[in-house]
């Protein structure tokens, strides 16, 4: 099963994302179009206090049209190493510094028509480290107990899937008592 891409027609080119068209030669040898965002991939980290309490942020999301809560998390720069972007992403975003930054599993955001493949962490060991964040990102940050983040996924306020995943993923390693 694959589709061979014939040509490609860029349409924008951005900061975070690209778009392109491909049009391909399908499996049955007809031809089909496919709208393809690009993006340089991004981490997502779920901070872990000892006494299982994780660090969310708060904060508005245009695209959804409302304020979100979700789990830290940043775009990978071009050339940057994705240990490093987890690293940075949660000093700027949450002001911490793991002793242990662990990745958990990786996934793709949209697989349909995006190219983003999102990191995701768990950062333990956490003290205070503060790195300026991004001039444009306004963020509360909540620090509350991973069992009621994961109750806030049942009553549809945590609602994008980088943070379902990452934390439900932790819920789990917790469970089984592995979380280093």
């Amino acid at each position: 099963m694959t589709e061979i891409v014939t040509s490609t027609q860029r349409i924008y080119n951005g900061k975070v994302i690209n778009l392109r068209v491909d049009t391909v030669l399908l499996q049955n040898e007809q031809s089909g179009k496919r709208e393809i965002v690009e993006h340089h991939g991004a981490v997502a980290i779920v901070p872990l206090y000892d006494d299982n309490t994780v660090v969310l942020v708060r904060q508005f999301r245009l695209a959804a049209g409302r304020v979100m809560l979700e789990i830290p998390a940043g775009s990978v720069e071009p050339g940057e190493d994705i240990d490093a972007t987890a690293n940075r992403e949660l000093a700027e975003e949450v002001h911490l510094e793991a002793g242990i930054m662990r990745k958990l599993f990786q996934s793709f955001v949209a697989p349909g028509y995006s190219t983003e493949l999102i990191h995701t962490y768990l950062a333990t060991g956490l003290t205070a480290k503060t790195l300026k964040g991004d001039d444009d990102e306004f963020l509360d940050i909540i620090r509350l107990p991973l069992g009621e983040a994961i109750e806030k996924i049942g009553t549809g306020e945590i609602e994008d899937s980088k943070s379902i995943g990452g934390l439900l993923y932790v819920d789990q390693l917790l469970k089984k008592g592995s979380k280093n």
